[in-house]
């Protein structure tokens, strides 16, 4: 049996352009591209974090250093520049070898640069403090 999961996530980049009567795709930087290990034509979904719209599409090459983002297409419709979008791309790994993936987190900055790369867990680990928002009901 094969599963699918993470390989790979852009987390929190901008939205830098929206081509609407462009053919398709998402445009990244090559920057993020190489740090994040997604490749040109590899499909991506991307999860606006301004308004919950979540869409697949697939990436191609922006140019290296420019920060550029752009979605394209009917993604267009999707996003407004500025928004802060995930980019993440998945693969699928016989079970056999599940505990051998380790995904590649990249985190850019504002203009879309490379500030950091990890290689661990998504989500809250052991001894992160618990916070609970003050509108809950306890």
């Amino acid at each position: 049996m094969f599963r699918t999961l993470l390989k790979s996530k852009i987390h929190r980049a901008t939205v830098t352009h929206c081509e609407l009567h462009y053919e398709g795709s998402c445009g990244i930087d090559e920057d993020l591209l190489d740090a994040s290990n997604i490749r040109p034509n590899e499909q991506v979904h991307i999860w606006n974090v301004n308004n919950g719209e979540r869409f697949i599409t697939y990436a191609i090459k922006s140019p290296r250093g420019s920060g550029i983002i752009s979605l394209n297409g009917s993604a267009a419709r999707r996003a407004s520049v500025g928004d802060l979008v995930i980019i993440a791309a998945f693969g699928m790994v016989h079970e056999d070898k599940l505990d051998e993936v380790v995904p590649r987190l990249v985190f850019p900055d504002a203009a879309n640069r490379v500030v950091n790369i990890r290689s661990e867990p998504a989500g809250p680990q052991a001894g992160d403090p618990v916070t609970v928002p003050l509108t809950a009901n306890l």
